[in-house]
């Protein structure tokens, strides 16, 4: 709590002493809220301890910003944010702070959605609780779980895949066609579908996904530095170099697992 009043009285200063704090309102902040929210996820998924709690603060920073200035406009203030966020939890925790039971993490998911929607100001819709903003793939999986968790799911996870399999077919089927928009209508089921597998089996698809992007990275990066060894640019190099020099940066990160 010392901790916590000593941030406040920072950015209490800061906000009247320095000309950039100063100027900044809830629009200017929101690129910048955005891409420290970007860098606490990459801190994350590296699992990079020292950049977690750096990130955390920076985002904690944002939150106190925006409550600062909801409180000059007299409109709210950190301690109203607080005490909503407590409310909330306590609300969404019947089995907590009432007479509910739940017996595992299952059992509260299982009655998440219908306890969200009876608070006041809360979602009217179940699916209305997912912001428009979200990035595709995060947002298709959000999609899926919340109409998991009023019961709209596959009794058999093992039944996906032959959805997978279809989608995929009538993806390949309008690509055969040169149909552009049902093919890009196709691949978005096609891709959908996928996700929709990987929450039945438990697996973060945009973790999974980023994973794969950061080991492209890294073996496409070691053709380059090999080009550039050789004095050869990428652009001359022919399919079957490059292809050698993936493998073998392949195999290299192989004997270090």
């Amino acid at each position: 709590m010392e901790a916590f009043g000593r941030l406040l009285d920072v950015l209490d200063r800061l906000r009247v002493e320095c000309p950039w704090d100063r100027k900044q309102t809830n629009e200017s902040l929101r690129p910048n809220t955005i891409e420290e929210t970007y860098e606490l996820c990459d801190a994350l998924i590296r699992n990079d301890q020292k950049e977690i709690c750096k990130e955390l603060g920076d985002v904690l920073l944002h939150v106190c910003f925006y409550a600062k200035i909801g409180s000059e406009k007299e409109q709210f203030d950190i301690a109203d944010v607080c005490n909503k966020l407590c409310d909330k939890l306590i609300f969404r925790h019947p089995h907590v702070y009432g007479d509910q039971v739940a017996k595992d993490a299952q059992a509260v998911l299982e009655t998440w959605e219908q306890i969200k929607l009876k608070e006041k100001d809360g979602n009217k819709s179940v699916l209305s609780g997912v912001p428009a903003a979200l990035p595709s793939l995060i947002k298709a999986y959000r999609i899926q779980d919340k109409a998991r968790n009023v019961g709209f799911d596959w009794e058999d996870r093992g039944d996906v895949w032959a959805k997978v399999r279809e989608e995929l077919d009538e993806l390949q089927e309008e690509l055969q066609r040169e149909d552009r928009q049902r093919s890009e209508e196709e691949l978005g089921d096609f891709l959908f579908s996928v996700i929709n597998a990987a929450r039945l089996y438990k697996l973060n698809p945009d973790n999974a996904l980023e994973h794969t992007n950061e080991k492209f990275i890294r073996r496409f990066n070691y053709i380059e530095q090999h080009s550039i060894k050789a004095g050869k640019p990428l652009t001359e190099m022919t399919l079957a170099e490059m292809d050698r020099l993936w493998n073998e940066a392949k195999d290299a990160e192989r004997a270090n697992d």
